[in-house]
């Protein structure tokens, strides 16, 4: 299944919200037809409304893809809507947080190729990554078409079991704001050596954004990196030293907080 299949047999969003809408702008921008989408969204925004897709209109009966972008409080719902497109060649692809693979079987049939998939706010400028993984008869095919339209938004990388789901949402899938939170502190421990609220933000900021920049293009990993950058008894190393404590500093809290993560993202799963 190519791009153009997805064109001719069509393709339903369900849910347009942050990351429909920037997976949808990818998807137009790569030459997808307009005319070839169906969205189903109760408040779409302007922008959707000025892209030319088709909105809250009748559904093709068996269209190539199906994407289910919509919260996971709303997904009752919304499955009724293409309930009657499972157990057929129609593909699904849920990035719906935290909804199972088993309930999206239980509403669409298990004959149904579905395949779920954990982005990440990043994917809002072409910067996420989503880790996917598919049902027994989600084939070959159907996981190429969902990397396809999800690199879209950023890279793809696939699972070897849906177990792993807990520790993406724990990484990836929490981890931005994670990152987030660290420029706050550099910039507020920046603050604290004299430097403006704006100053310290500004340089945080770029730190971070740049140094993540320089650890996915560099040949090296982050640990050689790291080394490089390090003077022998220079400031780096005392940094560091604090940093890299191994019983109050990085290490372990970051330890904790991916656990905590991945144990609640489990919770949530079990009910």
């Amino acid at each position: 299944m190519s791009m153009d299949d997805v064109a001719r047999g069509g393709l339903v969003l369900l849910g347009c919200g942050k990351m429909g809408s920037a997976m949808l702008q990818g998807w137009l921008n790569r030459g997808l037809p307009p005319g070839s989408v169906w969205v189903i969204d109760p408040k779409p925004s302007d922008w959707l409304q000025s892209t030319g897709v088709q909105i809250n209109t009748d559904l093709p009966e068996a269209p190539a893809i199906v994407l289910i972008a919509v919260k996971p409080q709303m997904m009752g719902d919304a499955l009724p809507a293409i309930g009657a497109m499972g157990n057929g060649k129609t593909l699904f692809v849920s990035v719906a947080a935290g909804t199972p693979i088993s309930a999206f079987e239980n509403a669409l049939g298990c004959e149904s190729p579905i395949i779920r998939a954990m982005p990440n706010t990043p994917a809002a400028v072409g910067r996420g990554i989503t880790a996917i993984i598919g049902n027994a008869h989600a084939k070959a095919a159907h996981l190429d078409m969902a990397e396809e339209l999800l690199t879209a938004v950023g890279q793809v990388v696939r699972l070897d079991s849906e177990d792993q789901m807990d520790a993406v949402t724990g990484v990836s899938g929490s981890g931005p704001a994670y990152v987030f939170h660290m420029i706050e502190c550099l910039a507020k421990a920046g603050e604290a050596q004299g430097l403006s609220p704006d100053l310290a933000m500004q340089l945080a900021q770029a730190t971070v954004a740049g140094a993540g920049a320089l650890a996915e293009a560099a040949e090296e990993t982050p640990a050689e990196l790291r080394v490089n950058v390090t003077s022998p008894n220079g400031t780096t190393q005392a940094g560091l030293e604090v940093l890299m404590d191994e019983q109050t500093g990085l290490p372990p809290l970051m330890a904790k907080t991916v656990a905590a993560a991945t144990t609640r993202s489990k919770e949530l799963r079990d009910g």
